[in-house]
């Protein structure tokens, strides 16, 4: 059984930068991300302008920062889905 990639400290703290850039340009009721890193996975969450706290998204350290999947948070479930882009297939 191959272990699980896990994503250097480099790594893990060059994420958050360019995700809080790109999501508070685009979204402006975001106040800021928060990352908080579990092995593989890194969950995001946004924290709006009013203070509440909402899940996004997980994504997850195939072995290279270049390619990550990802799984959107639905609140209906509480879990998260696996999505991909039109562009391509789930990445790992």
């Amino acid at each position: 059984m191959a272990a699980i990639p896990t994503p250097s400290e480099h790594t893990r703290l060059s994420l958050q930068a360019p995700l809080s850039e790109r999501a508070c340009a685009a979204w402006p009721q975001i106040d800021r991300l928060h990352v908080h890193h579990r092995r593989a996975f890194a969950h995001v969450e946004a924290e709006l302008t009013h203070g509440e706290r909402v899940k996004l998204m997980r994504l997850r350290y195939p072995g290279t920062t270049t390619r990550w999947g990802f799984a959107l948070y639905l609140a209906s479930s509480d879990s998260y889905e696996d999505s991909r882009l039109p562009t391509g297939p789930v990445t790992p």
